[in-house]
């Protein structure tokens, strides 16, 4: 069977959604000719250079601009009417994308951006290319109005409540699978927590807080940490500074009031989570789901109207998370939440909704419905192993 992995690089939850979908497939399915590719790779460097950089300084410098654009834009019957649009903007400034979907000829497409959906809507509303079986993979805690294509075979959500919005909009049940968002199975390792704090330096008496910027290292990280310093009681800081080596060599020559660790990107942090007692973030849709599946509770800090907005709101509803909407409050709340029941509360409901295994259930979901749906079955199907079996060898790095 031939499954393309079809993603976006619009923050860095899309990549991170894929490669887990990749490696939860080619674990299962290692007889699979699969390909995991960025559609924005075949388009032409201006192209990708706007779409990426616009997103990241729209979202950065203009927040309440994103926001009204964001809730504008999520109507899903005027996105219906405009899907005719939509699809063709999409396959003619994608053509190099389109001419890699005629060649590799996918009998199976995941796509956990929306853009390789429209695409495909296009080939299939003019009948061109193979017709694969296309699902649509949210990413979010609440599906927006552009999530909605038509030509989508089935649809991948979070939660019940994601399915419950894709329902009234029109989306049949049976088409929908509650599977969670896809995360790595690094964060589905057991580790020692205490020879992690040795790995990293850290002190085995005093909490941890781990503050998270996002893959681009965007977020006011040095108004959080001059807020942290103004905290009385005592905790290790560990702060994940993104690709921002910019922001990462200023904040480290600054002086703390409390032990501070600070390090740029990284591909370690199921083990930055493990000794973590908080996560301080912004509530991107897989950032979320990791901190969720290892049972961590979230500050959330602040965040981004629109689908930030709403993945705060799902967290806080069920428990799992706390909100300070202004940074200058953020000490307060630090005060409260150190060594409180509060926060074990929050780490037990974050342990209820965490979906560890989320990629892999995605890929039993689509290979089940696929079967159902497709006139002749599928060749060479072999059930998903057992979790155990299939993961629990993994390295965790």
């Amino acid at each position: 069977m031939r499954v393309l992995i079809a993603t976006v690089t619009a923050g860095g939850g899309h990549l991170a959604a894929a490669a887990a979908l990749e490696e939860a497939w080619r674990s299962a399915r290692p007889h699979d000719t699969l390909e995991k590719v960025d559609v924005l790779d075949f388009a032409s460097k201006f192209y990708r250079k706007l779409y990426v950089e616009t997103y990241v300084k729209v979202v950065e410098h203009v927040p309440d601009f994103y926001a009204m654009m964001f809730k504008k834009t999520d109507n899903h019957e005027d996105v219906r009417k405009a899907t005719s649009f939509r699809r063709s903007f999409a396959h003619h400034t994608n053509k190099g994308f389109v001419k890699y979907l005629k060649q590799f000829r996918p009998d199976i497409v995941l796509c956990p951006h929306y853009l390789p959906l429209e695409i495909i809507g296009h080939l299939k509303s003019k009948g061109e290319g193979s017709n694969p079986f296309t699902v649509c993979i949210v990413t979010d805690f609440e599906a927006h109005a552009f999530w909605l294509e038509p030509s989508a075979d089935f649809y991948c959500v979070a939660a019940d409540e994601t399915k419950g919005s894709l329902v009234a909009r029109g989306v049949s049940p049976t088409q929908i699978a509650v599977t969670g968002i896809p995360i790595s199975s690094r964060f589905s390792a057991k580790l020692d927590a205490q020879e992690t704090r040795k790995k990293y330096g850290l002190r085995d008496d005093l909490p941890v807080l781990l503050v998270l910027s996002g893959g681009f290292g965007m977020g006011p990280l040095e108004e959080i940490l001059t807020e942290l310093d103004k905290v009385k009681e005592n905790f290790h800081t560990v702060v994940v500074a993104g690709r921002n080596e910019e922001l990462r060599q200023k904040i480290c020559g600054q002086d703390r009031t409390h032990p501070t660790h600070i390090i740029g990107f990284t591909r370690n942090m199921h083990e930055l989570m493990t000794v973590a007692d908080l996560i301080i973030t912004k509530p991107g849709g897989l950032t979320t789901s990791e901190a969720l599946a290892m049972g961590k509770p979230i500050l959330v800090l602040n965040p981004i109207p629109g689908q930030e907005a709403a993945n705060s709101d799902f967290l806080l509803e069920h428990g799992a998370a706390v909100k300070v909407n202004r940074t200058e409050d953020l000490s307060f709340r630090i005060e409260q939440l150190i060594g409180s029941k509060k926060l074990s509360e929050m780490a037990r409901s974050a342990k209820t909704l965490g979906k560890m295994f989320a990629a892999k259930s995605i890929c039993d979901a689509v290979l089940a419905h696929c079967d159902k749906r497709s006139a002749k079955p599928v060749i060479d199907r072999a059930p998903f192993p057992r979790v155990e079996s299939a993961f629990a060898s993994r390295d965790s790095k």
